[in-house]
């Protein structure tokens, strides 16, 4: 019974320490990573430089769902500071930061059940590359 009391006791303290010691700095470098990465494998089959896949565009647009839904939650404040190319932006213009992505969410959303042919890829990919850009324009440093 004691040891069933102590873990009890315990385990809370444990899962809130070990979120605490969570960076989301470099959760959302990785996240960011990734996408980058399937961006450049998207990028190459729009341009031709590459053949289209449709195992890939799908590959492709999980990793933008996956990472599109985590993202929001990694900028708390304070992760400001440190080793990060976010903008002041997105913590004095949250709403405006928060509208982006969820104009990322929705493209992918929207895009994701035309993505098995080339052209449908073509097009959901691009709507996606859009809200990128203009995200990054104005809440990422270069």
């Amino acid at each position: 019974m004691r040891p069933l009391l102590l873990a009890a006791l315990v385990l809370p303290f444990v899962a809130a320490t070990a979120g605490a010691q969570s960076d989301p700095i470099k959760e959302r470098q990785a996240i960011m990573k990734q996408i980058g990465e399937q961006t450049g494998a998207g990028a190459a089959m729009l341009k031709g430089e590459a053949p289209f896949d449709a195992a890939k565009a799908a590959a492709i647009f999980k990793t933008y769902t996956e990472g599109g839904a985590k993202f929001g939650s990694l900028f708390p404040e304070g992760s400001d500071k440190g080793d990060t190319k976010a903008l002041p932006a997105v913590w004095s213009n949250r709403a405006g930061f928060d509208a982006e992505l969820a104009a990322f969410n929705k493209a992918v959303a929207a895009g994701a059940p035309n993505i098995g042919t080339a052209d449908g890829f073509k097009s959901a990919f691009s709507a996606v590359a859009q809200t990128c850009r203009t995200c990054h324009s104005t809440y990422k440093a270069r």
